[in-house]
């Protein structure tokens, strides 16, 4: 189960930062999103996939994960070539805080 909404969506608050979120503090709730890859983004192909719908997406560990995740140090381990919608998440805006919440509240998986 993907954690929060599936798809990026604008919230009326995101301009209200939170300063408590980083990402360095942060469980990389957002790198188990599905991420939409657009024609214009740069992604290497080992880290594409499609998914069900025939989309193109960025692939997932068996865990969830995007597969582009540093897990070290959770973080992007392709930043500078990351889709449009990861560079357009605002870190700490309404969308980010409201994905945190749906993970918290989440059943735990098995």
């Amino acid at each position: 189960m993907t954690p929060g909404p599936a798809s990026f969506e604008i919230q009326p608050d995101d301009d209200r930062i939170d300063p408590t979120i980083a990402c360095d503090r942060c469980e990389a709730v957002c790198c188990r999103l599905t991420v939409v890859v657009m024609p214009d983004d740069d992604v290497p192909r080992q880290f594409l996939a499609r998914d069900s719908g025939g989309m193109q997406v960025m692939a997932r560990g068996e865990d969830g994960w995007c597969a582009a995740l540093d897990r070290t140090r959770m973080r992007c381990g392709i930043y500078e070539r990351r889709p449009d919608v990861c560079r357009r998440f605002a870190m700490g805006g309404g969308y980010c805080r409201a994905v945190r919440e749906d993970f918290r509240r989440a059943p735990p998986q098995d």
